[in-house]
């Protein structure tokens, strides 16, 4: 393979615009995953202004491009997925037919160890290093909303009639409701950031805002438009006044969602659910084939959802000394989490734990 590895700021517009080509085309090749927008190089552009050891790999046949990996490096040499923590979806994109050599691309890359947690299907020489995969629940809206909004009520009948009640009801009580699907105000996306804070906060979470890199990257994210990348807020106003948004990430064809949340005055209408509905018509009506809700076990998911993809998290090692220092340290953390989270018996106390300590954080405040 002949591989060359850039700084963010290195990559050519000819090599951009061949990325942006492959998400496009993806759908048509057999590979829908590829067109995640995480896996675009405007997210890879825009992690690289936030964080160190952002470097990206470009791998050319015949002179042409024919995949890309972002990945962060450290001085040691472990590799992480581009925004592990944040990002939720990994791996290289490639042109149909494209195959790699997993260690190969590793030595290349100057990584001893690539760890990764929402790596997307069909990335072969990954995957056999996976230690574990996760069902990503979507919503697909390629055939339009009613057609999402009929097999929605066939598949969930009461909480369809209850979720479009309850919007009915929030227009009665609280004054005219109106969905904004592209708010460009930065006011709206501050008092998102300071809803998700304090959600964090109150159920015994880590803030993520708290981190001042992802913080800078979500406004980078946001004030980013290209074709056909764009950070998209989206929010639900009562008589004027916001009560639920959200802020993802879009492609041509995906909706990532990342940070929802609400006015918790506003939770007996359920605003996170019917925001979620009205989300999916504009999205629809955009052109978008379906909404990425992300991993994890969330009961607003299962009722919202039409069907599942996969995501896997592992890491891929090469015979060296830091690989097998940063495996010791790593696999057992995410093993007992995956455990806990994978066990309700385990789970629901935990859970109850730390919506516990969140309470008593908060009273201190």
């Amino acid at each position: 393979m002949d591989i060359s590895v850039y700084r963010p700021g290195e990559l050519t517009a000819a090599d951009r615009a061949a990325w942006t080509a492959m998400q496009a085309k993806a759908h048509l090749h057999g590979s829908p995953e590829l067109a995640n927008p995480f896996l675009s190089p405007e997210f890879a552009l825009a992690v690289g202004r936030c964080r160190r050891g952002v470097r990206i790999a470009v791998v050319r046949e015949g002179g042409e491009p024919a995949a890309f990996f972002p990945f962060q490096r450290s001085a040691t040499g472990v590799g992480r997925a581009i925004g592990l923590g944040v990002s939720d979806a990994q791996g290289v994109v490639h042109r149909p037919g494209f195959a790699w050599d997993a260690r190969e691309l590793l030595r290349a890359c100057g990584l001893a160890v690539w760890e990764f947690d929402h790596l997307v299907e069909g990335q072969h020489p990954f995957e056999a290093e996976a230690s574990g995969t996760f069902p990503s629940p979507v919503m697909d809206v390629d055939q339009g909303y009613e057609a999402y909004l009929s097999r929605l009520r066939a598949q969930s009948p009461k909480f369809t009639r209850t979720t479009l009640a309850k919007e009915r009801k929030l227009g009665r009580d609280a004054g005219e409701v109106v969905y904004v699907h592209d708010e460009r105000d930065p006011a709206a996306l501050r008092t998102l950031m300071d809803w998700k804070s304090a959600q964090y906060r109150r159920t015994g979470r880590s803030d993520r805002f708290a981190h001042d890199w992802i913080t800078r990257l979500v406004e980078q994210l946001f004030h980013t438009r290209s074709q056909p990348f764009a950070g998209i807020l989206s929010v639900l106003y009562a008589d004027g006044k916001p009560i639920a948004a959200h802020f993802g990430l879009r492609s041509e064809r995906v909706l990532a969602c990342w940070f929802p949340a609400y006015d918790p005055a506003y939770s007996k209408y359920s605003p996170g659910l019917v925001l979620h509905l009205r989300m999916a018509e504009a999205a629809a009506a955009d052109g978008i084939a379906y909404l990425d809700l992300g991993r994890g076990q969330k009961e607003y998911k299962d009722s919202l959802k039409t069907r599942e993809i996969q995501v896997s998290e592992g890491w891929v090692t090469r015979r060296h000394p830091v690989a097998i220092g940063h495996r010791a340290r790593r696999a057992p953390v995410r093993a007992l989490r995956n455990v806990v989270v994978s066990r309700p018996e385990l789970f629901e106390p935990a859970d109850r734990l730390l919506k516990k300590m969140g309470k008593i954080r908060a009273g201190r405040r």
